[in-house]
């Protein structure tokens, strides 16, 4: 199993590690509750440095980002961040990703960790019917996700780095201790936050002057909860290679009006009659908490879908799940029922943002 470099102080620090996306990642340190709170009102910090990162560089690199992925960067200032999906031919996710315009012939992709293999794999691919390089600098990278309302006055006083300057989905090429860094503000958490892409050596230093400053240390438990109040989507519970951008309802990621990408036929037809299904929000009663793939039933006891994602709302204090419904039955008010174990519990279909989330706009 792969390690981060940062696992040795994990384990110093005494965190519950467990496998994720082939590496062995800290899960919590105080707990997810403390944890979670701390990125909510206060700041904390992630080892994020599993996620993988790609340079695609040459005359004709726009122009294959725009066909692998369903976002639009024609045109796109420098220094902007982009949120979509790398698809399949029939609509189904490859992964959701961030792409980072440096310029017109300079594009660095962030994957999601289990999909690293894959993804260069499907780039590659891809990348041969155009003039373009592609670099994988996954093994080259470390990564932190500084997160909350107290991030960026951390990162200056405690980093050195001045990102006040960013707005949202934005980076900057820095020099910092004699070295390239990334610094982007985008977060996954529903709070402002922001990302330092650096060597392996200097995310170990950095990440030892947050320790001594105090700064939370935060685990992959709390990283869940928080997207997860945020309404933001996770690789392999909400987005697959079977469920499709439109399904999930980030249609807003898909840019049709390009004139063609993979997947772009598909998701073009989806649009057009709608899907058989659709991702919602539920909010349980009672004391039942939602795992993935548990059963979503109607009225009348019949299976019409199931959950992706599911947790008992640190910030809520309720009982709130995603869930893959029939489309007649993903309507806002509409009464569902969960099967938890052999029992059922009351669910009503309410919107999927759960929290407000307080980016920086």
């Amino acid at each position: 199993m792969k390690q981060t470099c940062l696992h040795d102080r994990h384990v110093a620090l005494g965190a519950l590690m467990s496998p994720f996306g082939g590496f062995d990642m800290p899960i919590q340190y105080a707990g997810i509750v403390e944890e979670h709170n701390a990125v909510r009102q206060h700041v904390g910090v992630f080892d994020v440095s599993h996620m993988g990162e790609v340079l695609v560089t040459g005359p004709e690199a726009e122009k294959f980002i725009n066909y692998i992925f369903t976002n639009d960067l024609t045109g796109a200032p420098d220094g902007k961040i982009y949120y979509g999906m790398m698809l399949h031919p029939n609509g189904g996710v490859v992964d959701d990703l961030l792409v980072y315009k440096r310029n017109d012939h300079e594009f660095f992709m962030v994957p999601n960790a289990a999909n690293i293999e894959k993804d260069v794999a499907w780039i590659r691919e891809v990348a041969k019917n155009f003039d373009v390089h592609v670099n994988h600098m996954s093994h080259l990278y470390g990564e932190l996700a500084v997160q909350g309302p107290e991030a960026e006055k951390t990162l200056l006083d405690v980093l050195g780095i001045d990102a006040r300057d960013l707005e949202f989905y934005t980076f900057k090429d820095i020099q910092l201790d004699g070295e390239d860094v990334i610094v982007s503000r985008t977060g996954y958490t529903g709070e402002d936050g922001f990302e330092i892409y650096a060597s392996h050596t200097l995310t170990q230093k950095l990440w030892d002057k947050l320790m001594a400053a105090g700064v939370q240390p935060c685990g992959l438990g709390c990283r869940d909860t928080l997207r997860f109040e945020a309404g933001l989507p996770l690789y392999g519970d909400e987005l697959t290679d079977e469920i499709t951008p439109i399904e999930a309802g980030f249609g807003m990621f898909v840019k049709l009006d390009k004139p063609d990408f993979v997947g772009r036929e598909a998701c073009a037809k989806q649009k057009a009659e709608g899907t058989a299904r659709k991702l919602v929000g539920l909010e349980l009663q009672g004391q039942g908490i939602p795992r993935h793939g548990y059963e979503v039933l109607n009225q009348d006891d019949q299976v019409v879908g199931e959950i992706t994602t599911g947790y008992h709302s640190i910030t809520l204090d309720k009982n709130l799940a995603f869930a893959l419904v029939e489309t007649p039955y993903s309507k806002l008010g509409t009464e569902l029922k969960v099967r938890i174990r052999r029992k059922t519990f009351p669910a009503v279909v309410v919107k999927k943002r759960f929290y407000t989330p307080n980016y920086k706009k």
